[in-house]
């Protein structure tokens, strides 16, 4: 029997991938049973299926470093993203990986990243009693608010991405450890380029040592990165760098920490940040303990918290100003969204008060 296109790629795979990847016709599954595609690996289902959701969507209008920057060459978290999954891609291939899952978790990695990059992150962190943490969140922007249906590689991947550089990626693929490290080679790597672009820093204000090892170009930069990784991985079940490599890229990544992300001229903004995401909160709190008395206190925090983290910069700022600046009539105040999370989170909600 001639077998489909879907199951031709599965042969392919299993045929020509290292014995170290994660073949798709070996994949650990979905939540929900499902029809396989006559056309795409499970793999590709999920990266199609992260570029058609409405948190990818939103990306491109959420901070990388800068808040809400007016300059279109500034990154946003959208743009991020399709970095890591560029340097992540390359790695991948060049390894005999998984380039389909390495793509997916790429690509799905901050999907669930708040309004206002880590500044909000850290703000619904100090609200939530369980705390708040973006990959967490990502997941349950895939598994619950948006249902995605996802494979379990894809969601490890996504879950285990973040966290520090030092400490090896806990996911149980090699292509979920990739992402890590790609992850932390786009960030490093553009964020110094857009800190310059932003007058925070010279290239001459880059450790010295750094430069000598990794050169001041950003081409030359990632690519001498992205080589050592490869070189220190092929034909191994790890993903790992030279001593040398890793011990620049750290300090590279803590210099930016200490000069850039807690610079007082790009965190200048901050405390706005939290005056409005606090603002926000409140608000919200309160309609929904006014609209919908049934939801208990943890239910309504999780309802707002899904609310607010996946706003886009402008909208949170836009749906601040209408609620505490005076604005003419308007007849819908556009938040029906939140009632719809509300009965996610809450499964005996009437239909009739959404």
């Amino acid at each position: 029997m001639k077998l489909n296109i879907r199951e031709q790629l599965e042969e392919k795979e299993l045929k020509d991938l290292s014995q170290f990847a994660a073949k798709s016709l070996h994949t650990k599954g979905r939540a929900k049973e499902e029809p396989s595609c006559p056309l795409r690996t499970e793999y590709q289902r999920d990266r199609d299926r992260i570029i058609h959701s409405k948190a990818f969507r939103r990306l491109k209008h959420k901070t990388q470093v800068f808040f809400s920057p007016t300059d279109d060459h500034f990154r946003t978290r959208m743009t991020h993203t399709l970095e890591v999954s560029q340097i992540a891609r390359t790695i991948a291939r060049s390894l005999n990986l998984n380039e389909d899952l390495t793509e997916a978790i790429s690509l799905g990695h901050d999907l669930g990243h708040t309004p206002f990059g880590h500044s909000g992150e850290a703000v619904l962190n100090e609200i939530m009693d369980c705390g708040f943490k973006h990959a967490q969140h990502s997941v349950r922007v895939a598994t619950v608010i948006e249902d995605l249906n996802l494979t379990q590689e894809t969601l490890d991947g996504i879950l285990n991405h973040s966290g520090s550089l030092r400490k090896e990626s806990a996911a149980y693929t090699l292509e979920g450890k990739i992402v890590k490290l790609s992850d932390k080679i786009a960030y490093i790597n553009h964020d110094i380029d857009d800190a310059i672009r932003a007058r925070i820093i010279k290239e001459s204000d880059l450790p010295s040592d750094c430069t000598e090892y990794y050169s001041v170009n950003r081409s030359e930069r990632i690519t001498k990165m992205i080589t050592d990784i490869i070189e220190n991985s092929i034909g191994k079940n790890q993903i790992c760098m030279s001593e040398e490599a890793f011990y620049h890229i750290d300090r590279l990544r803590t210099w930016m920490f200490k000069n850039v992300y807690t610079n007082s001229v790009a965190k200048k903004e901050e405390s706005k940040v939290k005056g409005i995401i606090y603002g926000l909160f409140n608000y919200y709190e309160a309609l929904l303990k006014h609209e919908i008395p049934n939801l208990n206190e943890e239910e309504i925090k999780q309802t707002v918290c899904d609310y607010i983290a996946g706003m886009t910069d402008r909208y949170a700022i836009q749906k601040y100003k209408d609620i505490y600046i005076p604005q003419s009539f308007q007849r819908s105040s556009g938040d029906e969204f939140l009632f719809t999370l509300a009965k996610i989170n809450n499964h005996s909600i009437q239909q009739t008060l959404l």
